[in-house]
């Protein structure tokens, strides 16, 4: 431990102080507006939490929860028994019981003309990959990727449900498999000949229809689902029944988590008016952009947890679910911790091949914003993402550059000649602090758009300078000091 105890527990008192603090405010400025937000948005009356309403405006939020009531949660146990009962009588066919049930899941509830969209999808990646052209591969996948936002082929889609949640489904459903397609038809690429009979065609198929993860994620790169599909292990009912019912329980209390704060804060409403945040103090702005980037991450752990937790019953490890996005302190570190599967496959298909950091400065340049630019194109391509993937890939290679100067041999002697270990902690903090502040601008814009960045960066860093852009940096400074010491226990163990 490199900072005195006390000094460790008051910046703890003060992250955890400032948060309620902030987040009472939040809640009296959303009591304030309550009526006015009521009228514009239509507020939902309370059912797990009765006397309060809720925040109905946060779309994906609302949309998978109630996929997951009518249908989706049934599918999913439907999934479990299959998966259970054939780990338990015909383990070696595992992987075609599981495939059968999700192209049987995926023509249930997307109809005959969208499982043929997917299929049709997966089929045109596979004759594609037989070229054995990464860089071809990219093409058809982009080129599939686009089909989707053509109004044309959008207005043929939406004929064919009855409502626009249904054409959403198939619309987010293909998004998704889009990526799937593109790992399996890069790793057929880049194997061997010896090695193309784990990368057949069936295999795609049990890849791209596995149902846990087949609407919504997590991402699973194919060389990571073939290698655990295939491996067989001792089958536990006992165990798996634990690891159920824990499971089950967590996500439970994260789903109650998450309808308490939009049941006592109207987050998504007060983003989506420009006058409640333009009006409100400091400490209630700052405690909406607090519930929003948590109300994300809390979001995630539900969305990403009931498919993670499936993947466990069926003997395959799932990405880490989200790190605490309190405990952030770079653009690295949220990148890295967050969507670990995206990551996953962000770094293996796209930045190592393009040169990533072994390459020139250049190199490095280019191929962190290619990445960026993917990943704003694949999440809708509207200008508020490409100004949220510009200021990510602006503050990785910030903090980068600013990692390879340090590390130069001549400026680390000069550092430890001058300053004593407790003085750098502190640097680090200060130096994190200010990531942290243009880390959750960025997560503002991806959230809640342009306008509401724009709002953020005016009250804070223009209007409010200095008292108020330094008293953010402050608390940003104690959140970074909590941060630190926790990934370094981490570490440790």
């Amino acid at each position: 431990m490199l900072l005195p105890a006390w000094e460790l527990c008051l910046y703890g008192l003060l992250t955890v102080g400032s948060h309620l603090y902030a987040f009472y405010e939040a809640h009296q400025v959303s009591r304030k507006y309550e009526a006015a937000m009521d009228r514009r948005f239509g507020l939902d009356p309370g059912t797990l939490f009765r006397g309060l309403k809720k925040d109905p405006m946060d779309f994906e939020w609302s949309y998978w929860v109630e996929w997951g009531r009518e249908r989706i949660l049934w599918l999913l146990a439907g999934h479990l028994l299959v998966s259970q009962m054939s780990r338990l009588l015909v383990e070696k066919y595992k992987p075609w019981c599981l495939m059968a049930y999700g192209m049987a899941a995926c023509w249930l509830l997307l109809g005959i003309k969208g499982f043929a969209v997917i299929l049709l999808h997966a089929a045109i990646s596979f004759a594609v990959a037989q070229f054995q052209l990464s860089l071809l591969t990219w093409l058809c996948s982009l080129v599939l990727l686009a089909t989707l936002r053509i109004p044309a082929v959008e207005e043929t889609k939406r004929r064919w449900y009855d409502t626009e949640n249904e054409y959403y489904l198939l619309l987010f459903t293909v998004s998704v498999r889009c990526l799937f397609c593109t790992s399996f038809s890069l790793e057929y690429c880049w194997h061997a000949p010896s090695q193309k009979s784990s990368h057949s065609f069936p295999w795609m198929l049990a890849y791209v229809f596995y149902y846990p993860t087949f609407h919504n994620g997590p991402l699973v790169n194919f060389d990571e689902f073939s290698k655990q599909m295939r491996r067989q292990e001792a089958f536990s009912v006992k165990t798996n029944l634990i690891i159920l019912i824990v499971g089950i329980i967590r996500i439970f209390f994260w789903w109650c988590l998450a309808e308490l704060m939009i049941h006592l804060m109207y987050i998504h409403a007060l983003y989506s008016s420009a006058l409640p945040l333009e009006s409100a103090s400091y400490w209630a702005l700052g405690g909406l952009a607090l519930a929003q980037v948590l109300f994300f991450y809390v979001k995630y752990l539900v969305l990403y947890g009931v498919p993670g937790l499936l993947l466990q019953m069926d003997g395959l490890k799932p990405p880490a679910l989200p790190c605490c996005v309190s405990l952030m302190h770079s653009f690295t570190k949220m990148w890295r911790s967050f969507d670990v599967g995206l990551h996953r496959f962000l770094v293996r298909y796209i930045y190592v091949p393009m040169g990533g950091s072994q390459s020139s400065l250049l190199g490095t340049l280019f191929s962190t914003a290619l990445t960026f630019a993917f990943v704003s194109y694949w999440h809708g391509g509207q200008s508020y993402l490409w100004y949220w993937g510009a200021l990510n890939w602006l503050g990785v290679i910030v903090e980068n550059g600013t990692k390879r100067i340090l590390s130069i041999s001549l400026i680390q002697d000069l550092i430890e000649r001058f300053f004593s270990p407790r003085f750098r902690r502190r640097l680090h903090a200060v130096l994190a602090s200010v990531s942290t502040s243009m880390l959750i601008l960025s997560n503002l814009i991806f959230l809640g758009g342009n306008q509401v960045g724009k709002i953020y960066w005016n009250r804070i860093f223009m209007e409010g300078w200095p008292w108020a852009t330094l008293t953010v940096l402050g608390f940003l400074y104690c959140y970074a000091h909590v941060g630190i010491e926790w990934e370094q226990k981490c570490a440790a163990h």
